[in-house]
């Protein structure tokens, strides 16, 4: 009996379920770019190219390990330009008898995952993924009569089931969370590790060259592409972080600075979505380098709560959601996507700077995400659905599954609260607290109303203006409302009056 193994793009592991237990010599794995999954969305070139790149790469070290890999190029004469249509030639091709795979990471995979069983006169076998910490059932029991899914709480169960910087039954250093030391601005005079910048060989240059012709009215830059490629490249892109950024990336997590789009970031969110990293290796490493003396306990602490408790709740929230998720408007906001996320022409300089380096390098730490540009389009009203598919497309570690609740949810609180316990907005004092970059801005970040004033300022207190009938409840945003309250109502149309100037500029 010879079985067929589909392996996607974000499965580029060879611990993967379906590829356990199996005998070599009987199995044929297979691997298909096609339109489908390059278009869904205008994806950044460098998204395109890293994600190709590295599934040739993992095709040839596959063969290397003595698997059979039928590989089908984006541009194969005969490619269907469908998964399901390529799964459906190569069971004739290869005169299969049974299909074996492992389940999907978005909810449109799993769709067509699920109607294979009935489109294929087949065996088909669909497995767990099992890189993932918690599974779906896991997460739902402890979702169950919950009235709020709070990440704090599931982060403890996940360190409990690790054993990660647990000490016994309490956690190391006495402490869950070490996020309050963990927010410090960045100094320009400070010493930064750059990331490892890998030269793309022979297949990485195909690609690219490929994906430039092909998609070349797609947003992004390709001329500094240095992802790593092969899990041997993103091993030592780890180890460069560990050693190098990972001391001071608890201080400085939060922190942003002109020209310096990576500071003390691992940059290994692509290679860990991708499968070419696995996540729980990679903290217990983090957990060795706190053990030996080597980084704080909340650089070690920041950064396994990232990995451990963030990424495995999102993917939670994700699953139990449901596919109508995507489509979630709590606060009924409409309007579109203004020009400059695709172009980064703006002079509001923060945004400038974090979609700048978005279109250079398909990368933005955490911070610019949700601070910068989150904030902009949260404050702004625009449509939370347009946001996500805007942050799906320019990221190289963006898939659905940890995208959307991160946007929708975290964001934009398009869900309501579900994911997060408040709004993350603020005015344009976060950011000059956190960066450089006001100093830099043709606008006042002090002053509020004038042609000079901070947008963000009045955007604000727009937003909590307009959304006074959903918010004011929340205890959370209970300082906002007081402080909206005590204000003049001169000062109110004034603020308000200026939101609005702006926002009619966006169009």
């Amino acid at each position: 009996m010879k079985t067929l193994i589909p392996v996607f793009g974000d499965q580029l592991s060879h611990e993967l379920s379906s590829l356990a237990g199996q005998y070599k010599n009987s199995c044929i794995v297979l691997m298909v770019e096609v339109d489908e999954e390059t278009g869904y969305v205008p994806h950044h070139k460098s998204k395109i190219a890293y994600i190709l790149s590295a599934m040739r790469h993992h095709a040839e070290d596959l063969r290397r390990a003595g698997w059979t890999v039928d590989y089908v190029g984006l541009t194969d004469a005969e490619n269907s330009g469908s998964f399901t249509g390529e799964v459906a030639r190569a069971i004739e091709r290869h005169k299969v008898s049974a299909l074996r795979v492992t389940e999907a990471g978005e909810w449109r995979v799993k769709a067509m995952l699920d109607s294979w069983p009935d489109r294929f006169d087949v065996q088909v076998t669909i497995l767990p993924d099992d890189r993932f910490l918690c599974t779906h059932a896991e997460f739902e029991r402890w979702a169950k009569d919950r009235k709020q899914l709070r990440m704090e709480y599931f982060y403890r169960d996940m360190r409990r089931k690790s054993g990660l910087l647990m000490n016994a039954d309490a956690p190391e250093g006495g402490q869950w969370n070490f996020d309050t030391e963990n927010r410090k601005p960045a100094k320009r005079d400070l010493v930064m590790p750059e990331p490892l910048h890998f030269a793309p060989d022979d297949i990485t240059q195909g690609v690219l060259k490929m994906v430039e012709e092909r998609f070349a009215g797609n947003i992004g830059k390709t001329a500094k592409f240095g992802f790593a490629v092969t899990r041997e490249d993103a091993l030592k892109q780890q180890k460069h972080f560990l050693d190098h950024a990972l001391p001071n990336f608890g201080d400085y997590q939060d922190a942003m600075l002109t020209g310096k789009p990576f500071l003390w970031h691992s940059i290994l969110s692509p290679y860990i979505n991708s499968g070419l990293l696995d996540p729980l290796e990679l903290c217990r490493a983090v957990e060795e380098k706190y053990q030996a003396g080597k980084v704080p306990i909340n650089a070690a602490e920041g950064f396994i709560r990232q990995i451990i408790g963030w990424r495995e709740y999102v993917r939670g929230i994700y699953w139990s959601a449901g596919p109508e998720y995507v489509d979630s408007n709590a606060l009924a906001a409409h309007r579109p996507l203004p020009a400059f996320y695709w172009t980064g022409e703006t002079d509001m300089h923060c945004l400038s700077q974090a979609i700048g380096q978005t279109i250079e390098f398909s990368y933005a730490h955490h911070i610019q995400r949700l601070m910068v540009t989150g904030n902009f389009a949260l404050l702004a009203g625009l449509d939370p659905k347009a946001v996500h598919e805007w942050y799906l497309a320019v990221y190289a570690d963006a898939y659905e599954w940890v995208e959307l609740p991160n946007s929708l949810g975290m964001s934009q609180f398009a869900d309501g609260g579900v994911l997060a316990s408040k709004p993350y907005a603020a005015s344009g004092a976060y950011i000059n607290r956190m960066s450089d970059y006001c100093s830099h801005c043709r606008y006042d970040v002090k002053q509020r109303v004038g042609s000079k004033a901070c947008p963000f300022n009045a955007l604000y207190w727009e937003f909590i203006a307009r959304n006074k009938d959903k918010l004011r409840k929340n205890p959370r945003m209970a300082m906002p409302y007081r402080n909206w309250d005590r204000m003049t109502e001169a000062d109110k149309v004034a603020l308000r009056d200026q939101a609005q100037q702006f926002l009619e500029t966006l169009g």
